[in-house]
């Protein structure tokens, strides 16, 4: 350990001057024997001078010259141990791969499998906030639900739609699913952990993943006793008269997680499984980037509290002044207030100022205080302020910025300049995964918003009460038809597209365009 210490930023270790300085200045003008000393003789310096109470062991410009010595060692950054990479928790990727089999309809769990492992998902995300997470389905093929991203309420939208009857393909392919997510992960550039929720996994799958590069945890989903499953109409199916029963493979799941170095769980009725999984993908995403990502710990900020100490004993009786007066010395040399601001403006810059704000959640003062675009971007993006968020990125010509671009522009409803800023992306930077779906999505919701746009009819700027018939020609006294509001709302219904109708189509497009 002592053998690790050393200072991280040394060149601020210059400002031990200015204590230095300090005393001496302070033991010099405290010397009045020298200034009397060329004047008169000796002997009748000590009739003649009144020296202050020599008793007084500790002088207030030696404990202002200890805090602005503490506070230049604290600010060169004393360290000796070395700790895991800032935002372990935001920037642990995790892919989250959903079995969509028959078996996950099973009643085991209420209200049934394939819902309880949404509801876990949704606890998840709360549990991981600024996570970057994505999705996979899977049944007899594997489908990308959704890309990585940190947008949350994004991600809870598509799993919300997520059900058994959407996939194109009966049976079970773990194997693809998985390998489909290790390339999501791959894509990223940084380690990353691959969730598998599922209630068992065929033998074939053991094959399939071998040099899987990403951690993996599984969760077992249901019971080993089994519960009866639920067609897509609420029926109970049956092969052959009999009630089909799907139980929780627990021992093939075990097998499985033991030969790919994975762990393993099962649901709980409590939050104990999403704590246990949350912290499994941080243990993860900590041990593979320890090698390349870790830094050195700065100690620095443990000064603090000695140096609040000698601080306060400067406002003893008779001290404050000569404190005061050190102050203000100081102060002349320091920025002035139109060019410091506050307190915080001597010390951190703007960027730094925000950066502080963005670690503890505070994403909207984050914003408001960054001066770097791309990172006012960010920081408005995480606090919901997407229109900010899009004219922050708009000022820097990056393929980045022309993704994040992209990203709030669908958060606004915009597809149309959404596909556009991610085809400008993907013209600055090619062959980008997340860039490349995001731009797919961006031109699917483009393009169910022109269907409904063609689909509806033309409004009039009053909406009618009634329709009125008019029976011109025909027998019988003219009537008035009201139209009630349960059958207006049937008409918007029969307009929108489901999400789950939508994915539905997009992953039976996907299967054919796979098929030689």
């Amino acid at each position: 350990m002592i053998g690790d210490f050393h200072f991280l930023r040394p060149l601020l270790l210059l400002a031990l001057v200015v204590p230095l300085m300090l005393v001496w200045l302070s033991r010099r003008s405290g010397d009045i024997r020298s200034s009397w000393k060329g004047m008169m003789d000796p002997h009748l310096l000590d009739s003649l001078i009144i020296e202050a109470d020599r008793r007084s062991w500790f002088r207030p410009e030696w404990a202002m010259a200890a805090v602005l010595a503490l506070a230049a060692i604290g600010a060169a950054g004393p360290t000796w141990q070395r700790e895991a990479p800032p935002f372990v928790e935001d920037t642990a990727s995790l892919v989250i791969v959903v079995d969509l089999s028959t078996t996950m309809d099973a009643i085991d769990i209420s209200p049934s499998r394939i819902e309880r492992a949404k509801l876990k998902i949704r606890d998840l995300l709360a549990a991981r906030p600024g996570a970057r997470t994505g999705v996979v389905g899977y049944a007899g093929t594997a489908h990308l639900v959704i890309p990585l991203t940190d947008d949350a309420d994004l991600v809870e939208d598509y799993t919300d739609a997520l059900a058994t009857r959407i996939m194109p393909t009966p049976g079970k392919d773990t194997g693809a699913a998985l390998k489909m997510a290790d390339a999501l992960l791959k894509a990223e550039g940084v380690s990353g952990t691959i969730l598998l929720m599922t209630d068992g996994v065929e033998a074939a799958a053991q094959r399939k993943i071998d040099g899987l590069s990403s951690g993996l945890v599984v969760l077992g989903v249901g019971t080993t006793e089994g519960g009866l499953v639920k067609g897509p109409d609420g029926e109970l199916l049956a092969e052959g008269g009999a009630r089909t029963i799907a139980k929780l493979d627990l021992d093939a799941l075990r097998t499985f997680a033991s030969a790919n170095g994975a762990a393993v769980a099962t649901m709980t009725d409590d939050g104990t499984d999403v704590r246990w999984v949350a912290q499994r993908v941080r243990t993860n995403f900590a041990q593979r980037s320890a090698a390349e990502g870790d830094r050195w710990m700065d100690k620095g900020w443990w000064l603090v509290i000695p140096a609040a100490f000698l601080f306060a004993l400067s406002f003893r009786r008779g001290w404050v002044v000569k404190v005061a007066v050190v102050l203000i010395a100081l102060k002349a040399f320091a920025p002035s207030s139109a060019e410091a601001g506050t307190f915080a403006d001597m010390w951190l810059t703007r960027d730094q100022q925000g950066r502080v704000a963005f670690e503890q959640g505070k994403y909207e003062a984050a914003g408001k205080t960054f001066d770097d675009p791309m990172w006012k971007g960010v920081a408005n993006y995480r606090a919901g302020r997407f229109q900010e968020a899009y004219e922050a990125f708009a000022l820097v010509d990056t393929p980045e910025s022309w993704f994040n671009q992209g990203n709030a522009l669908l958060r606004l409803g915009k597809f149309e300049e959404g596909v556009e800023a991610y085809r400008k992306a993907l013209e600055r930077r090619k062959d980008w995964p997340e860039a490349t779906d995001n731009l797919a999505l961006a031109q699917r919701l483009l393009k169910v918003q022109k269907e409904k746009e063609e689909e509806q009819p033309e409004q009039p700027n009053l909406k009618p009460d009634s329709v009125e018939f008019d029976d011109k020609g025909k027998k019988g006294k003219a009537g008035r038809m009201d139209v009630g509001e349960q059958t207006s709302e049937m008409w918007v219904k029969n307009i929108v597209v489901s999400p789950a109708d939508l994915m539905a189509r997009k992953f039976s497009l996907e299967l054919q365009t796979r098929k030689p």
